[in-house]
């Protein structure tokens, strides 16, 4: 016999699935696309604070890792973004990060 939780929750799953069934592919891959640029964009914001605040050259070299790791997935994900025809023509309305790599951008 089932409880009450299960049945609430297999009802919940089978509702909130059947809602993305109305979305189009293509729909859907977008909405990822922008979720993964958000995320993309914040843990680049988190890589800068971390760099700007250590001193230890282990750490240091850590971030800058990190950083060039984050702006390799940022300029991917721009690809597909410009593949799906989701960037805007005009290049003045983009608000693009700056894609050289971090130690490029620090040294000169």
């Amino acid at each position: 016999m089932k409880s009450r939780k299960e049945v609430t929750m297999k009802t919940y799953f089978s509702t909130s699935s059947h809602v993305n069934r109305t979305l189009s592919e293509q729909e859907i891959e977008r909405n990822a696309l922008l979720s993964d640029l958000e995320k993309t964009k914040r843990a680049l914001e988190i890589a800068y604070a971390g760099f700007d605040n250590v001193t230890e050259p282990d750490l240091i070299d850590c971030y800058i890792y990190e950083l060039n790791s984050v702006m390799k997935r940022y300029k991917y994900l721009m690809k597909q973004a410009a593949r799906l025809s989701m960037l805007p023509e005009e290049k003045e309305s983009v608000s693009v990060l700056n894609t050289k790599a971090p130690v490029t951008s620090l040294i000169g």
